[in-house]
């Protein structure tokens, strides 16, 4: 009996080493870095964990209940914290200070809902050197918010696929948003946070993913990826663009101001010259009216002031010649 039991954990332990673990979310290993876990639904959180899995055992890091608390385990401590959670939170994201190399590998954010019950996010925590991305883009979509974009991908190759995953591309993690096995026919769900529709159906030949009212935050490189039976893939990446609708409101607001300032500035110069050309005819007036008052006040040039008494006569500049007859001065004698 003791044999048999052995013989069942060798064989649970090989199918621990041997089974690979399926995860949501790849993070770059940092210094401080964060684990996002946000569960999207409207049902009521009763409690969560957040686990650390190994080969052959899940360590408990942090667990958490709305009505008793939030207690991290000994091992964890001054190490780990919940950045955003709240006593009415689906936001159970965990960061880490001063992370090393030993917190490399792969972590579980378990809840339990009400009334959907059990709802599990895996993480893996990679080596930096590991997540190098180098992707240049296939195509670009640009898209205003609150649009539905439909990005599309098709194969080149003409061998016969057999699973496509989706993926959206960031710096630090890479998320995964569908998984489509078509010899199953069927899909992955994805904890990504928002909400995507995707198709998933065998002889297609091609696959699409439609985001519903896109945001500014939906921007960002996303990854199809076709693999075969045979082991072959490829691999095809489109770019969105969604502009940011506050920084259209301020070009809007820009503009708008920029043109009730040229207009005020019309306005001013407008009042300006009008005031200057009122003070200038003003002007005018006043000179016009001074001149006519000096000639009304100025004597005829055909008047001619008399000669004051009161003073002596001023010699002509010019010589007077008087035609007048000579008399001899002396008398003349009687005969």
């Amino acid at each position: 009996m003791e044999y048999l039991s052995f013989l069942f954990a060798i064989l649970h332990v090989h199918k621990a080493l041997c089974e690979e673990i399926f995860w949501d979310t790849a993070v770059k290993l940092a210094k401080n870095m964060t684990l996002e876990c946000v569960y999207s639904s409207t049902d009521t959180v009763t409690q969560m964990e957040w686990l650390k899995v190994n080969a052959t055992e899940k360590e408990s890091i942090a667990i958490f209940n709305p009505t008793y608390g939030t207690i991290i385990r000994t091992s964890y401590a001054d190490r780990v914290y919940f950045p955003n959670l709240t006593m009415a939170s689906n936001d159970m994201t965990l960061s880490f200070y001063n992370a090393s190399e030993a917190d490399v590998g792969f972590y579980s954010c378990c809840l339990n809902t009400f009334p959907s019950g059990y709802w599990e996010k895996v993480i893996q925590v990679v080596q930096s050197d590991s997540f190098t991305i180098a992707l240049q883009s296939n195509s670009h979509v640009v898209s205003e918010p609150g649009e539905n974009i439909t990005l599309t991908c098709q194969p080149q190759t003409k061998w016969l696929t057999e699973q496509i995953t989706w993926e959206k591309i960031q710096p630090h993690q890479i998320d995964l948003i569908t998984f489509c096995n078509l010899s199953q026919g069927r899909s992955y769900t994805s904890k990504y946070q928002r909400q995507i529709l995707t198709n998933c159906s065998r002889g297609l030949g091609w696959s699409s993913i439609v985001l519903p009212q896109v945001t500014f935050s939906d921007s960002g490189l996303f990854r199809c990826c076709f693999k075969a039976k045979t082991g072959e893939n490829e691999t095809f990446v489109v770019r969105l663009t969604v502009t940011d609708g506050k920084t259209d409101s301020q070009h809007i607001l820009l503009l708008a101001g920029g043109t009730a300032l040229l207009l005020l500035l019309a306005v001013l110069m407008t009042t300006c010259i009008a005031i200057c050309y009122i003070r200038r005819r003003r002007r005018q007036k006043r000179v016009l009216s001074k001149e006519l008052y000096d000639t009304h006040s100025k004597p005829d040039n055909n008047y001619r002031t008399p000669i004051s008494t009161s003073r002596p006569l001023e010699v002509a500049s010019e010589d007077i010649y008087v035609n007048y007859p000579n008399f001899s001065r002396r008398p003349k004698t009687r005969v």
